[in-house]
C-alpha cells in the first residue's frame, strides 16, 4: 500500500488494466470528449462545403472545375481512413483522431494559399487534405464503441454522429463571416472560410489530445489480451488486404461494409446535384441553402434514435429500413419538380436518415462481427471504401444529369441501394445483437 501511495506522489501512471474510475465513466468521459470534437471538427467540415466548388471555379476561371473540390475532398477522406487506422492501431485513438484532424487543418491552409496565389492544383491538393479531418470524425464514432458494454454499441456511435449535427449545420452558415474575414487578411474573400476551418481543426486536435485519456482503445485493449495483440502488426498494404480477407469471408460484415459503402454513394450521388438541379428551376439560393439545411438533419438529428433502434430491434432490421428510405429518398426528390422545394426537401430529409440508418447500424454490425485483432484495419477499411464509392458516385453524377436528367440520377441511385435491400431483407431474423 505504501508503494503505491508513493508512487501515485510522484505522479506514476496507474495500471493500464486497474483504471482510477468505472468503466461506466471511463466511456461516458470518452463520449464527453468525442462529442465536443466532433463539434468543431464539423463546424470546420461544413464552412467550407459550398466554398470549395466556388474557390475552384474562381481560381480557374471555369464553373467545369466546381466539381472537382467536393471529389478532392471525399477522395481525400477516402485515402486517409487506412493509414489513420493504421496509426491507430499502433499508437490509440488519441494520435489517429488528432494526426488526421491536423492534416486537415494543414489542408486548409493550403487552400488559402493556393487560392491567394491563384495556383488550383494547390488549392485541390489542399481540399484533397482536408478529407482527413472528415477521416478523423467518421473515425471517432469507432472509438464510442471501444469501451461500450455489450448491447449498447450503436447507441454509443449514434451519440458522436449527432454531436455532429452542430457543427454541421452552424458551418455553412458562416460563409458570411469567412468572407469578411478573407477580405480583413487581404486574401480572396471566400477563402476565410477556410481560415475558420484551420481554426476549428486545430481546436479539435487539442480537444482530443488533451482530454481523451486514458484513450479508450488502450484501455480496452488493457482488458483483452487478444484486442492488445493487434498492437504491432505486419506493413498497412498487408494489413488492408487481411481485412479484406477477413471481411469478404464474415457475412455480417460484409453486409455492414455493403452498407455503409452503398448508402453513402447513394446519398452523394443525389445530394451533390440537388443544388444545380434546383438552380436551373431559378429556386432562389436561400430555399436551397434550407433544403441542404435539412438534409444535414435527417443525416444527424435523428441518430439516437437509429442507435437506439439497432440496439434493441437489431443491425439488420434498421438496415433494412434505411434501404427502404434510401428507395422512398431516391423516389420522391427524383420525381418532385425541381421548384417544389417542400418535396424535395422531404426527399433529401429521407435520404439522409437513411443514410444514417446504413451508417450506424452497418459500422457497428461491421465492427461486432470482425475478430477483435482485426477491427482497427477492418473500420479503416470500411471508411476507405465508403469514401471512394462516394467518390466515384459523386464524379460521375454531373454526367448522368448532363446526359440523361436529375431524375433518372436519382432511379440509378435507388438501383444502387437495390442489393443492399435484398441483403438486408434476407438477413432480417437474425437476432439483435
Amino acid at each position: 500500500m505504501t508503494n503505491r501511495r508513493d508512487a501515485t506522489r510522484r505522479g506514476a501512471a496507474a495500471p493500464a488494466h486497474r483504471p482510477l474510475v468505472s468503466a461506466g465513466g471511463l466511456q461516458r468521459r470518452s463520449l464527453r470528449v468525442l462529442a465536443a470534437a466532433q463539434v468543431l471538427g464539423g463546424l470546420g467540415v461544413g464552412a467550407n462545403v459550398a466554398a470549395s466548388g466556388l474557390i475552384a471555379a474562381q481560381v480557374a476561371g471555369s464553373e467545369a472545375v466546381a466539381g472537382l473540390a467536393s471529389t478532392a475532398a471525399v477522395l481525400g477522406a477516402g485515402l486517409a481512413a487506412v493509414p489513420l487506422a493504421g496509426l491507430t492501431s499502433e499508437r490509440g485513438r488519441r494520435h489517429g483522431l488528432a494526426a488526421g484532424l491536423v492534416t486537415g487543418a494543414l489542408g486548409a491552409v493550403l487552400v488559402v494559399l493556393g487560392a491567394t496565389l491563384g495556383v488550383l492544383a494547390l488549392a485541390l491538393v489542399g481540399i484533397l487534405l482536408t478529407g482527413s479531418a472528415t477521416a478523423s470524425g467518421l473515425q471517432a464514432r469507432y472509438a464510442a464503441t471501444d469501451l461500450a458494454a455489450p448491447g449498447h454499441a450503436a447507441g454509443a456511435m449514434s451519440v458522436v454522429v449527432w454531436a455532429t449535427t452542430v457543427g454541421a449545420v452552424l458551418g455553412p452558415n458562416l460563409s458570411g463571416v469567412g468572407a469578411q474575414l478573407g477580405e480583413r487578411l487581404g486574401i480572396m474573400a471566400l477563402a476565410g472560410t477556410y481560415v475558420i476551418s484551420a481554426v476549428a481543426f486545430l481546436a479539435a486536435a487539442g480537444v482530443v489530445w488533451a482530454l481523451l485519456r486514458p484513450d479508450p482503445l488502450l484501455v480496452a485493449r488493457s482488458r483483452d489480451p487478444e484486442l492488445g495483440s493487434a498492437v504491432h502488426g505486419p506493413r498497412l498494404r498487408e494489413r488492408t488486404t487481411r481485412a479484406w480477407t477477413v471481411v469478404r469471408g464474415t457475412p455480417d460484415a460484409l453486409l455492414g461494409l455493403a452498407a455503409v459503402a452503398l448508402g453513402h454513394a447513394a446519398m452523394v450521388a443525389v445530394m451533390v446535384m440537388t443544388p444545380v438541379h434546383m438552380a436551373h428551376a431559378d429556386v432562389s439560393i436561400t430555399v436551397i441553402g434550407v433544403v441542404i439545411s435539412v438534409h444535414i438533419l435527417g443525416m444527424y438529428a435523428l441518430s439516437p434514435v437509429v442507435g437506439w433502434a439497432a440496439d434493441r430491434v437489431g443491425r439488420h432490421a434498421v438496415l433494412v429500413a434505411g434501404a427502404v428510405l434510401l428507395l422512398a429518398a431516391a423516389a420522391i426528390a427524383g420525381l418532385a419538380p425541381a421548384d417544389h422545394h417542400v418535396a424535395v426537401g422531404g426527399g433529401l430529409f429521407l435520404l439522409g436518415l437513411g443514410w444514417s440508418c446504413c451508417l450506424v447500424a452497418g459500422s457497428t454490425l461491421l465492427s461486432e462481427s470482425v475478430p477483435v485483432a482485426s477491427r482497427q484495419d477492418s473500420q479503416g477499411l470500411s471508411d476507405l471504401t465508403m469514401n471512394v464509392a462516394a467518390a466515384i458516385a459523386g464524379a460521375a453524377a454531373g454526367g448522368v444529369v448532363a446526359v440523361l436528367s436529375y431524375g433518372w440520377l436519382a432511379a440509378l441511385a435507388g438501383a444502387i441501394v437495390l442489393p443492399l435491400a435484398a441483403g438486408a431483407w434476407r438477413t432480417r431474423g437474425v437476432a439483435a445483437r
